[in-house]
């Protein structure tokens, strides 16, 4: 099976919502679509699934051109962040509801209701209403119905948003499996970098109706191919600084300068973009060379075990990810380092020249 967007493009009273796009997945495979809330994600998915026509361009499955199909003759389901269940039916009739439609013979459809419930954890729960359920569990009813179709295409649009912390995390560690094991094109919308690295596969990075860079999930965030992407594969966002390339030196903004080894050796003389990561940003210096800069702490957030500062660095806004709880005050002048191992360097278009030594070596 194959799913392929041949140039498609959405746009609405004028207004682009989907730039030309071209896309292709294949049998078996996860397909992250990761991006800010507006990037685009739900809008290409509902083209994929044929519930929106695309202004231009084709959608192709399996080689044949289905873009004028309707969804319901199209073997495709898709589940979004808001669960959709029969409020009149069981959770037991919601999950069968869809084999019904294709006449399976009531045995048959019985072994996989209990199976999707079963995985899905709803099994004492199959002769309840769904307004009998909690949030979490009517949408598990509403996954489970869509997993249990045995579709060819399926489409999953944050659908673990409203689930409690523990079930989520069981959750992303099992739907790839899942998905690995029916043969499927699984393609899962996320606005969150740390979902797409726990889920693998593939991911392709939105930004504003524009796939910036399509890959394997790893490839992806360790060599981002623009700003863009950085920035997206980043939570917090990326930060970044100017830095100017000198012969064998780079000199970066607070006068702070280090050797251009490795591949930023071959990076030609001029000026460009460093990006760090915000877990990259330490209060100590930890490693010997690791540069300095002056910053202004505007904000602190603790989330336990972990502490986010955000910092005004001569106007620039950074945000550092610092291990332990940290007590600072706001407004208070504060150094942080940075080792040029993790420092990528774009240039001033956003394109990237060279990425961090450290992500070449992973």
């Amino acid at each position: 099976m194959s799913l392929l967007l041949d140039g498609v493009s959405k746009s609405v009273a004028g207004k682009p919502h989907i730039h030309p796009t071209d896309l292709e997945f294949q049998s078996g495979t996860m397909n992250v679509l990761l991006g800010p809330t507006l990037a685009g994600k739900t809008t290409l998915m509902r083209l994929m699934a044929g519930l929106d026509v695309p202004s231009t361009g084709r959608v192709f499955w399996n080689g044949e051109d289905v873009t004028g199909l309707r969804v319901q003759d199209r073997k495709v389901a898709m589940v979004y962040q808001q669960f959709i269940n029969y409020p009149s039916m069981t959770v037991y009739e919601n999950i069968a509801s869809p084999l019904k439609l294709l006449n399976m013979g009531a045995g048959d459809i019985d072994r996989a209701v209990q199976d999707v419930a079963e995985l899905m954890k709803l099994t004492p729960m199959l002769q309840r209403k769904p307004l009998e359920l909690s949030g979490g569990q009517q949408q598990r009813c509403a996954l489970a119905r869509a997993l249990v179709k045995n579709a060819g295409l399926v489409l999953l649009d944050e659908p673990l948003a409203n689930l409690d912390y523990k079930l989520r995390e069981e959750l992303r560690v099992e739907i790839p499996k899942i998905f690995e094991k029916s043969g499927a094109i699984f393609v899962y919308a996320t606005t969150e970098p740390e979902e797409a690295l726990l889920l693998g596969g593939n991911t392709a990075t939105m930004w504003e109706g524009r796939i910036t860079q399509f890959g394997p999930t790893p490839s992806v965030y360790r060599q981002p191919n623009n700003a863009t992407t950085a920035r997206v594969f980043s939570d917090p966002p990326m930060n970044f600084l100017r830095v100017k390339k000198t012969g064998n030196t780079l000199s970066f903004g607070d006068g702070q300068t280090t050797p251009a080894v490795k591949q930023l050796a071959a990076v030609p003389d001029g000026q460009y973009l460093a990006g760090f990561r915000p877990n990259h940003v330490e209060l100590y210096r930890h490693v010997d060379g690791a540069m300095e800069f002056d910053t202004k702490l505007t904000v602190t957030e603790i989330t336990g075990s972990e502490t986010f500062v955000h910092l005004d660095h001569h106007g620039e806004p950074w945000v550092g990810l610092i291990h332990g709880v940290q007590d600072l005050k706001i407004g208070q002048d504060l150094k942080v380092f940075l080792d040029s191992d993790h420092a990528y360097i774009f240039r001033e278009d956003g394109e990237l020249v060279a990425p961090a030594p450290y992500a070449e070596a992973a």
